[in-house]
């Protein structure tokens, strides 16, 4: 078996990787339990040493690393390398804010003394999507391995490269062997490692029926899973908005990446009486995308990473247009190569608003008032992000809370922030990844009560 990268834009054959025999995978597993009882024997200074060279390294290697990026999955040349600078970001924040989410909490009781210890879980599996091939490690591995734990990671097998690579980064910053292990496994082996007792929990992005099946198999190991599923972001554009802002954003949130972003704006739900205006400036932003070569610096937009998105892109497309929406931005494609799309007329019930769309295609939702766009957002199966555009914060404050979503950006592009939690409800999964609370999910919280 031998896993296959492909350039999405060329179509040409990048390098093809072979999958871990059975034995090699048992001995990295076996590498990564013997290097927890090292690594969390470690200071936490000493810990933050090691990501401190991450850092430095990751800024040092940004071009060649945004390059492997954009070769293997098709992102702009400008959005990898900003991708793998957001990694030494994310770096930089954990080593400023580590010390103080790490530390004993002491709660008053009548004991002698009592508080809380965090503790590292040991070896934490990471099954990561193709999309934002390094972040999405990093975004894990960061906090967890600060904590103490150690991370397996079976990557997306169109991204083997990148795989590859994030291990090289470890290595190459002397982490202790085992820290931190590539798995070039296929999907179906997930489920052999997540059984094995060495292994103490898992983290997934991707589909929900990916997050079912890893939820499932650790649910009957009890072992702690963290899910970052499917989205289909809501993003309300209310009759007070700043209608040009809003509209710019919504196009840079639902294009950027070509549309393959969890957490983009996919369903622009418009206030009737600027629904005219708004989507005339939508589609003045979407006609300003520049496709092509995304290694050019003109090119804004590039590839979807796989021929079988691109055309489920386009049968999401055709699907919504025969259940009566309507194109204003044709779809065409080539290869990869899928043109912006934009619906109108778009309605419950119709395919690209039920679904997930993972590509360049946006629609327009009309809502009569405040009340029908939000119970709108909500119509939905999934929970992710949400966007909010109005001028008026008290209104944003009570909208807001009311939009069942992980998160809610007012006047703002959706994004993932070191410093905010990250996560969803309903399909969109459960757990949280960053800011503190992410640095604890695989943490033992433990109580100590001493008399």
């Amino acid at each position: 078996m031998n896993f296959t990268s492909v350039n999405p834009y060329t179509q040409k054959k990048i390098k093809s990787y072979p999958a871990l025999s059975a034995q090699s995978l048992d001995q990295k597993i076996k590498q990564a339990d013997r290097a927890f009882t090292g690594w969390s024997a470690l200071s936490l200074e000493e810990r933050l040493a090691y990501f401190r060279k991450v850092a430095a390294y990751l800024r040092q290697e940004k071009q060649r690393y945004g390059a492997l990026m954009t070769a293997e999955m098709g992102k702009t040349l400008k959005e990898a390398v900003a991708e793998v600078e957001k990694c030494a970001v994310g770096c930089d924040y954990y080593i400023e804010h580590a010390p103080r989410f790490l530390a004993d909490l002491t709660i008053k009781t009548e004991a002698k003394k009592s508080f809380i210890a965090y503790e590292p879980l040991g070896v934490v599996l990471a099954v990561m999507p193709w999309n934002f091939p390094f972040w999405q490690v990093f975004r894990f591995a960061i906090p967890s391995l600060l904590a103490g734990n150690v991370g397996l990671l079976k990557h997306a097998a169109n991204v083997s490269g990148c795989s590859l690579a994030i291990e090289e980064i470890f290595r190459a910053c002397d982490f202790p062997t085992g820290t931190f292990q590539s798995l070039l496994i296929e999907s179906k082996t997930v489920e052999t490692v997540l059984k094995d007792p060495r292994v103490k929990a898992v983290t997934l992005t991707g589909s929900e029926k990916a997050g079912m099946s890893v939820a499932s198999i650790a649910g009957s190991q009890i072992k702690k899973s963290v899910l970052e599923l499917g989205g289909s972001d809501a993003l309300i554009v209310l009759a007070d908005a700043d209608l040009e802002k809003a509209a710019q954003t919504a196009v840079q949130s639902r294009m950027q990446n070509a549309g393959q972003s969890c957490i983009a704006a996919k369903r622009f739900i418009v206030e009737k009486s600027v629904k005219k205006e708004f989507t005339e400036r939508v589609l003045s932003h979407i006609q300003a995308i520049q496709q092509g070569d995304p290694t050019q610096e003109t090119t804004t937009m590039g590839p979807v990473a796989r021929v079988d998105l691109a055309e489920a892109i386009e049968s999401q497309c055709a699907e919504t247009v025969r259940q009566g929406a309507r194109i204003l931005h044709t779809g065409n494609r080539e290869g990869c190569n899928v043109q912006p799309i934009l619906l109108d007329k778009v309605k419950p019930g119709m395919t690209a608003f039920d679904q997930e769309t993972f590509g360049p295609l946006a629609v327009i939702v009309e809502a009569k008032d405040e009340q029908e766009a939000v119970k709108l957002a909500n119509q939905s199966n999934y929970g992710l992000g949400s966007a909010l555009w109005t001028k008026d914060m008290d209104r944003a404050d009570r909208l807001a809370r009311q939009i069942q979503a992980g998160s809610v950006f007012v006047n703002s592009l959706m994004r993932s922030d070191p410093r905010v939690p990250f996560g969803g409800v309903k399909l969109s999964g459960f757990g949280r990844e960053l800011a503190e609370v992410g640095m604890k999910e695989f943490l033992n919280i433990k109580t100590v009560w001493m008399e």
